[in-house]
């Protein structure tokens, strides 16, 4: 490979000449910018235990009430990236969200993707563009960009969500911003018509068309069909579901994609070696993820990722139950960029 010259190579005046015109030399930092062979990511595969990370979620609730935070949050931050830049990834933003008894986080509106993947907790709700979404765990409940949403809880314990949105990337393009709201008056379930595979509601009469037509996926729903794929397909090597939207089949929203998982019991399972970044949210059961080298054990609710062009493997630490994670990672958009690649092996 040809080495190419330094910055401190060149002559200090005319380094002062080029940054006098706001300009820079590309040869001394395009093999930062480029490397060879495979990209080299800021992140780094991280663990979230929801063991040490939930006394702290709750002492939030009592230094810090709802009316000064607005949402109430911990941001799972990515050390590679700098814990104050607030990411996961490059297009993927964590936060744990706790909501107290009687509490009301108002509404408003966002350019960011949002959704929530509830992880403890009952009596809470999310009211997404009118409709009311009950909020129980393992649900995911989608506030897509630029639609109303607000969260209330009318229980009696502590409710606590997982935060997934595309932040990153939209603030990264200068497109991040939100507008305050109204309460808004709130209707039934839509979703609740789509909840049966392969059945989508049909209009007699012409009417337009939601967006995001499914907003809430219950996780009741979605453990069945998982445990429904396992049993008629028992050679299936990996037991994933993706969350989509009904009406076109594409992706539930456009910018990250959305999984749920099941490992058999006493799987070992490995990943195929992949472009995007992923998210591992261990819902039921016991898992071991191990990324390249490190490897973490996962507990209930814990949270963990892996950067993009990474060796992955999920492991049931049951010998006789399964276990189920939900999935997140950023392949629509490497789809849409042109950028998805899978890899068979690691290349240096």
């Amino acid at each position: 490979m040809t080495e190419l010259g330094r910055l401190e190579d060149l002559p200090a005046d005319y380094v002062a000449a080029l940054r006098e015109q706001n300009l820079v030399p590309l040869w001394p930092k395009l093999r930062a910018v480029m490397p060879a062979g495979t990209p080299r990511p800021q992140t780094r595969a991280t663990h979230w235990p929801y063991a040490a990370l939930r006394p702290l979620l709750l002492r939030s609730g009592e230094l810090t009430p709802i009316e000064k935070a607005e949402r109430r949050v911990l941001v799972l931050a990515n050390p590679g990236h700098g814990l104050d830049r607030m990411q996961a990834s490059a297009a993927m933003y964590l936060g744990m969200q706790l909501l107290l008894p009687g509490e009301w986080a108002p509404s408003h509106r966002h350019t960011p993707n949002a959704v929530r993947m509830v992880v403890e907790g009952e009596g809470a709700w999310t009211t997404v563009d009118g409709e009311k979404c009950a909020m129980q765990r393992g649900d995911l409940i989608l506030t897509p960009t630029g639609l109303w949403h607000e969260h209330g809880h009318d229980g009696s314990e502590p409710v606590v969500w997982l935060d997934v949105l595309d932040l990153p990337l939209v603030h990264y393009l200068e497109a991040s911003y939100h507008v305050d709201g109204e309460r808004q008056a709130q209707r039934a379930g839509a979703s609740r018509a789509y909840q049966r595979a392969g059945l989508v509601p049909t209009p007699v009469f012409e009417r337009s068309r939601r967006a995001y037509p499914m907003l809430r996926y219950p996780w009741a729903d979605t453990r069945a069909a998982l445990q429904a794929l396992a049993a008629g397909e028992p050679e299936l090597e990996a037991v994933q579901i993706t969350y989509a939207n009904p009406e076109t089949g594409a992706d539930a929203e456009n910018i990250l994609g959305f999984h749920a998982l099941m490992l058999r019991p006493g799987q070992t399972l490995r990943l195929p070696v992949r472009s995007p970044a992923m998210v591992f949210h261990l819902i039921d059961g016991a898992a071991a993820v191990q990324v390249e080298d490190q490897r973490f054990t996962l507990a209930e609710a814990d949270t963990c990722c892996a950067p993009g062009y990474s060796a992955v493997t999920l492991a049931n630490r049951s010998a006789g139950s399964p276990a189920f994670l939900f999935v997140a990672d950023e392949t629509p958009l490497h789809r849409k960029l042109g950028l998805l690649e899978q890899r068979s092996e690691k290349r240096g």
